[in-house]
């Protein structure tokens, strides 16, 4: 059965409200930070996999509208992102950076190297590692085309969202260990005397929106899109293939670190909460829509690699952690909540790593230089770098 763009969204809308109802009434979804649309969508295609597998059934779902979501949210990244915020971190920021750089690497050479040994296609140790564990759903889903198309991987999308399911719930598991471990064994305690907060301060007026910030912000979002696709044309002209939304994340940051120096009455939305409604909006029914559309039924052959890939992958970002990222930033209390995060950060996303930092900071106390440098690293840097490693590491297999 072949549905509509307009049914499509009734479905993706119905599947968020069900994510949102399951995440509520079941505690371990809660305790991992699964997000509310990769719950719906995940029981949506098992249940679409079931009729499948029962009737001999498939849906088969217009997906434009996704592809354009994905755009919208990482430009709404990109606009998000001022240098000054990222100077806060300090060199502890610049560390975790260059480590974050250097275990992409390691992430992808380890994904070839199980892909070697299992018989399973080079492309797919990529997919299955610093695409889908550090990109997380997003950046897998905006890759499974080059992996269709470039490299004959049908069911991309199917491997990529089951690798990165999987590295959520294992990222959520071993960060709080990994922390216990290091505070532990070398008797760590924190020097901060501030209160724990994450995000918004509870006494912070709400943000109210209207329709003028509305406009505001999808006539900025629009202009930032249009720079980002003439410079992707641009690119592709020089020689360089990256995905569309990599050059709209660009263009969002280009946008968001000179205009408003250079017109300094302009409303400009970063920071606001209607900037973060669109993104989280976009970000919500895009990832509804891959994961309901998953056909499961083409992964079979490929579970037991895929199993072997994701144990490697546990065991290199534990001894990774807990060897580089904790000595290296410090030896110290920051570092070992710092290296609970990453952890979460590199199997998962950067919600899986705030869960992980702030589970290990209500138990043992509070690490402020944590929850600025992990979240930088992770919603800015990470996708940058991660798009020019992938394609690297294709060009050389």
């Amino acid at each position: 059965m072949e549905l509509t763009a307009r049914q499509t969204i009734i479905i993706a809308i119905l599947v968020l409200f069900i994510g949102k109802y399951l995440n509520k009434k079941i505690g371990l979804l809660q305790n991992y930070n699964i997000p509310e649309p990769v719950t719906g969508g995940v029981l949506a295609s098992l249940i679409f996999a079931f009729i499948y597998f029962s009737f001999d059934f498939n849906f088969q779902f217009e997906l434009v509208a996704r592809d354009n979501l994905l755009i919208v949210f990482f430009t709404t990244i990109g606009l998000s992102s001022r240098f000054s915020t990222l100077m806060q971190g300090g060199k502890s920021l610049l560390i975790l950076l260059v480590l974050a750089v250097a275990y992409l690497f390691l992430q992808n050479l380890t994904g070839l190297s199980v892909a070697t040994v299992s018989g399973m296609e080079k492309p797919i140790g990529i997919l299955g590692s610093s695409v889908s564990l550090s990109g997380g759903h997003g950046t897998a889903i905006a890759w499974a085309p080059v992996f269709r198309d470039n490299y004959g991987i049908s069911n991309a999308v199917e491997i990529g969202i089951a690798c990165a399911t999987f590295g959520l719930v294992l990222g959520g598991l071993i960060g709080g260990p990994i922390a216990q471990f290091l505070i532990q064994r070398h008797k760590l305690e924190t020097t901060s005397t501030e209160h724990i907060t994450v995000g918004t301060p509870l006494d912070k007026e709400k943000e109210i929106i209207d329709v003028d910030m509305m406009l505001n912000v999808i006539l900025i979002i629009s202009i930032a899109i249009g720079i980002g696709i003439n410079l992707n044309r641009l690119l592709v002209y020089l020689g360089v293939q990256l995905p569309t939304f990599v050059s709209c994340l660009f263009a969002g940051i280009l946008l968001t670190n000179s205009l408003p120096l250079m017109f300094k009455k302009m409303h400009w939305p970063t920071g606001t909460s209607s900037l973060a409604l669109v993104s989280d909006l976009s970000l919500s029914l895009f990832l509804a829509m891959s994961l309901m559309s998953l056909q499961l039924w083409t992964l079979i052959d490929l579970a037991g690699p895929i199993l072997l890939l994701l144990l490697a992958q546990v065991v290199l970002i534990t001894l990774f952690a807990v060897v580089v990222v904790f000595r290296l930033l410090g030896h110290n209390y920051d570092a070992a909540v710092i290296s609970a995060g990453y952890a979460g950060l590199a199997m998962g996303a950067t919600p899986t790593a705030i869960a992980n930092m702030t589970a290990v900071t209500k138990k043992y106390g509070a690490s402020p230089k944590a929850f600025i440098v992990v979240p930088l690293v992770g919603a800015f840097f990470i996708d940058i770098a991660n798009a020019f490693i992938i394609q690297f590491m294709l060009d050389r297999i």
